[in-house]
């Protein structure tokens, strides 16, 4: 007799795994591209398997074309961006999940509607904004906004918040903690899935962010990794092996991020609602 039921889970297998090959394979590719030599990459038929496998590549994008300042930059943004939004956006979900005031619901339903504006609106007004305070060609144009929260952040941490039982902060305030003291001691490490899971938006976000540092940034010295990789795209003088190379030394941050916080990030989006 047939077993439908192990067909389908079997068909279902074959889909998945197809689907993941799929997807990995430009990985693949671009990770064995940056390991060929020059004259290896145009080779017919093409070899997924270098060989002889060099290195050189990397050493060349790593030191010549200043692929560590790049790198260096992007960690202490990115380090300084995920500070400023896991804190900011954590204690505004608080004060809305936990406070009740006059202005609470239409200020939220303001700061909800800030998702529906495309980031291109604002981003001329923005540029002259900055302009005016003389603080082109730094940093501050890519930090300060971590530091006064985002809509996405609080709003995934407030969903959660309102998860936990109210009692919490009840019986905290018994016990004589103060707002600030609850927030710190009692909610904030019961969020940590769901901070988690803001991590690492906000990391892959700050990570691959191209148009900001593109347009705030003029010195070299300054640019980030997706800005440097871009311009290294543009030199006709570059080959392929190198633009892959560049290409991974870009790619590896977020993947290892990602595998580490797997687990957590997969928790914190399944308890604040965010399902499909």
């Amino acid at each position: 007799m047939i077993n439908f039921s192990s067909i389908g889970r079997m068909f279902t297998y074959i889909v998945l795994v197809v689907g993941a090959l799929t997807m990995l394979f430009p990985f693949i590719w671009m990770l064995s591209t940056s390991l060929k030599t020059t004259g290896a990459v145009g080779q017919l038929p093409p070899q997924l398997i270098p060989n002889p496998i060099s290195w050189e590549n990397y050493k060349i994008v790593w030191e010549k074309v200043n692929f560590g300042r790049y790198t260096f930059n992007s960690m202490l943004l990115v380090t300084i961006e995920m500070i400023g939004s896991l804190l900011s956006c954590a204690l505004i979900a608080f004060g809305l999940a936990m406070f009740d005031f006059k202005l609470r619901k239409p200020l939220y339903i303001a700061m909800l509607a800030t998702l529906m504006i495309p980031f291109q609106v604002t981003l001329i007004p923005s540029y002259f904004i900055w302009k005016t305070f003389g603080m082109l060609d730094s940093y501050y144009p890519l930090i300060i906004p971590s530091f006064l929260g985002g809509a996405f952040g609080i709003f995934l941490l407030h969903q959660f918040i309102k998860g936990l039982p109210k009692e919490l902060y009840e019986a905290a305030v018994v016990d004589g903690y103060n707002p600030l003291g609850i927030f710190w001691r009692i909610y904030i490490p019961l969020c940590k899935p769901a901070l988690a899971a803001l991590g690492v938006f906000t990391f892959m976000g700050a990570w691959n962010n191209t148009l900001g540092p593109l347009i705030y940034l003029q010195d070299k010295k300054l640019y980030t990794l997706p800005v440097g990789l871009l311009y290294l795209k543009n030199d006709t003088e570059v080959s392929t092996a190198l633009l892959m190379a560049g290409a991974v030394i870009v790619t590896i941050p977020v993947v290892i991020v990602y595998l580490i916080a797997q687990k957590q990030f997969v928790q914190g989006i399944a308890s604040t609602g965010l399902k499909g």
